[in-house]
């Protein structure tokens, strides 16, 4: 019922739904207070709105959303709470008293000055916002000051609505004591805590505290992206949830040969990238992108298959490629508006097979298998258990954009899955991690989700009462309180590693401060591993556990797991390089024949139907690798999927960049050839093309261009380069 009553309320814990509920209790019990009248009553009544009020928005609740929707936002709150202040005075035979005046007073004067305070905050946000944000990109073409703290306009409205409270209190403890000096005292700090706040942002509209123009601003980035002369491009677009399609290749752009640019497109995703010595830039206009000079970068790389990429894909100097986020048999992974790429680059021989199965019109020479360099953390299989209970991971996949029961495992099977696994004969530590997007859609698959955390979290209370499971906590229990004050010290210097130069700020002051500071991020990124490996050790080895949020990543779940299970989904392709065990639910019912027919990755899998009956194989074949009969498909089945180990994924991916690369500045010199009348440069000699910055593979790249050029394309006349119609622009070839 309490399940249900979440899903209803749209709320995301027990928690959240309790203070919603006191929420909407409370407003009534307000008015009837106020009616009664009863003082005390009304207090307590408003201290709980109060209270409930700030925790939801403090959780971002999609309640307190939905009740802005219907004419009952925050500020309407507020303005109720203070009308039935003056109905309880008038209702407590103080209409005619000094108090009541100054409480009518107050409240009209403080809602007035909430006009002016919401005009400041707009202005200022406008005034300092520039046309684009950065990371790691040094802007020092133009001068950025310093914006207001942080605290000043980070849910200013809610701050400003807060300041009330003085006046509140004051004016019910001078009706219920009959001082009303404490009222006059609290509705005179009331309206000077409002009268400061107004103050202290009016400074930060004066000229000098503004950002530079949009015009200022792209001209710098261009100077900057003159200076840098990126040559590889990730761009990346997306939704809110979406994020982690563009941090999974954060590592790989910071490893590739080259000059690597990150290009976003929305503001909002800025903050949720992960750490990277990579420059990044966000810039949310179509028109702005369109204009900036990338007539250096020879290769875009695309992880998703979204609108935007039109316009990047409508550069004709460099050759663009579809590498996405995840390699699986999913219809996703056989798009048809895969065609718009020069390149489709897939993990191994089983990516492109799938195109050709499909027939969609890509055609097999435009697909480079390059490997999974994202794959190098996952740790390979040892044969034998971690610890002396294995770990399963349960692992499913989100439910899509449609009800097909083939999406996801989670709204047929993954309860099945779960009390089987937390009820087999030998006991076995449960990992739940669910996919980001789970619920988002499917309000079904949220309740799945969230009845299967409620099972992961019972049965871990029944395991740490067991006897033996006592006595291993007890054992632990030092090692585990080690591990969670590293923990707490672990975050909080990340947590002062992450702030930038000066307190608060906004992003004007980000895009100004983050430029990449490389024993920042060499810090960081040890800290991350520490902080990883004090996480688990944490946590005791026989403890089921439900992981979400982006810490820990999947990896390291695979790590610290003997066997998974999952769906048909890019997870199931990745945990194959760990060579353990998994099983794949058969969610859409096919039978076991068509359903490995039809999905390359369940070839080497336990296939489990929705009532998971078939996963005592998976834990046979955990327990006892002798009698693990699909160990020799797994490793077969490993280089299919993802190529070979030698050479490396990372190794083959830079020589994909090169490659294309090559491709892409033969088609540069030959369109320049044809148009303008210009003969190919002959290739640097070694020295100068060192001397001129060429020494990372440039002058190979230029001399394997200039032996592509047909020999044979006769010289077309000159075409004077505004008429051309070909390279005008920022983007044209020099």
């Amino acid at each position: 019922m309490i399940s249900t009553a979440i899903r209803l309320a749209r709320v995301g814990s027990r928690s959240e739904l309790a203070a919603a509920i006191l929420m909407m209790l409370g407003y009534p019990c307000v008015m009837i207070a106020a009616l009664l009248p009863d003082i005390w009553f009304f207090a307590a009544a408003t201290a709980v709105t109060y209270i409930a009020d700030w925790y939801l928005h403090q959780r971002g609740s999609y309640l307190v959303n939905r009740l802005g929707k219907v004419r009952a936002g925050l500020s309407i709150r507020f303005l109720l709470r203070q009308l039935m202040i003056i109905l309880l005075l008038a209702r407590l035979d103080l209409a005619q008293e000094p108090l009541f005046y100054a409480a009518v007073a107050c409240f009209l004067l403080f809602y007035g000055l909430q006009a002016p305070h919401g005009a400041l905050t707009t202005l200022i946000r406008l005034r300092r916002s520039l046309p684009i944000v950065t990371r790691n990109v040094d802007l020092h073409g133009v001068r950025i000051p310093n914006g207001p703290p942080r605290a000043l306009l980070h849910r200013a409205s809610e701050k400003m609505l807060h300041l009330d409270l003085p006046a509140v209190a004051g004016v019910l403890i001078a009706a219920g004591t009959g001082e009303d000096m404490i009222g006059y005292i609290g509705a005179a700090v009331t309206l000077l805590l409002a009268l400061g706040y107004n103050a202290v942002l009016v400074p930060y509209l004066r000229k000098n505290r503004q950002a530079p123009s949009a015009p200022a601003v792209l001209k710098a980035l261009d100077t900057w992206l003159g200076e840098y002369q990126p040559t590889v491009v990730l761009y990346f677009s997306g939704s809110s949830e979406s994020a982690y399609q563009g941090n999974m290749w954060l590592e790989t752009m910071a490893a590739v040969e080259g000059r690597p640019l990150i290009v976003m497109r929305e503001r909002n995703l800025v903050s949720q990238l992960a750490d990277t010595s990579v420059p990044v830039v966000c810039v949310p206009a179509g028109t702005h992108l369109m204009n900036l000079d990338l007539s250096t970068v020879r290769v875009c790389l695309y992880p998703a298959n979204v609108g935007k990429n039109i316009h990047m894909l409508r550069v004709p100097t460099m050759k663009h490629v579809f590498i996405g986020h995840g390699d699986s048999d999913k219809l996703a992974s056989v798009n048809p508006y895969s065609k718009v790429y020069d390149e489709v680059w897939t993990a191994g021989r089983a990516g492109r097979d799938r195109y050709a199965l499909a027939d969609v019109g890509i055609r097999d020479e435009d697909i480079v298998e390059v490997g999974r360099p994202q794959l190098a953390p996952i740790e390979s299989w040892t044969g034998t258990t971690r610890n002396p209970v294995p770990t399963v991971l349960y692992a499913p996949t989100w439910e899509g954009w449609d009800d097909n029961p083939g999406n996801t495992s989670l709204l047929l099977a993954g309860e099945h899955i779960v009390r089987r696994l937390l009820t087999a004969d030998s006991p076995v530590r449960v990992i739940y991690k669910p996919h980001p997007f789970t619920g988002i859609r499917s309000a079904k698959a949220k309740a799945v989700d969230t009845r299967i955390q409620n099972l992961i979290a019972t049965s871990a209370q029944k395991r740490a009462a067991e006897p033996r499971w006592v006595k291993e906590a007890a054992a632990a229990a030092a090692g585990q309180g080690e591990a969670k004050a590293e923990l707490v010290r672990i975050e909080a210097r990340l947590e002062e590693l992450a702030k930038p130069g000066r307190a608060g700020g906004d992003e004007a002051d980000e895009s100004r401060l983050a430029l990449a500071d490389p024993a920042r991020q060499a810090e960081i990124t040890t800290l991350r591993a520490e902080w990883n490996d004090a996480y688990w050790r944490s946590f005791g080895w026989w403890q089921h556990m439900t992981v979400t949020g982006a810490q820990p990543k999947l990896y390291d779940c695979f790590n610290q797991s003997d066997a998974m299970v999952s769906d048909i989904s890019s997870v199931v392709s990745d945990f194959i390089a760990s060579g353990k065990p998994y099983a794949v639910t058969d969610s859409a019912e096919l039978g076991a024949e068509e359903f490995k027919r039809q999905n390359t990755a369940v070839r080497a899998a336990v296939i489990l139907s929705n009532s998971a009956a078939e996963i005592d194989e998976l834990l046979r074949a955990v327990a006892d690798p002798a009698a693990d009969p699909l160990a020799e498909a797994r490793h077969e089945l490993k280089t299919y999927l993802l190529g070979p180990d030698e050479p490396t994924s990372m190794e083959q991916f830079n020589a994909a960049v090169h490659a294309l690369a090559a491709k892409a500045e033969a088609r540069n010199i030959g369109v320049a050839q044809r148009v303008g009348g210009q003969q190919p440069a002959a290739p640097l000699p070694d020295a100068e093309a060192e001397s001129s910055g060429a020494g990372d593979g440039t002058a190979e790249i230029i001399a394997e261009a200039d032996a592509a050029v047909d020999p044979d394309v006769p010289d077309a006349p000159d075409v004077p380069e505004a008429d051309a119609g070909i390279g005008a622009g920022p983007t044209a070839i020099r």
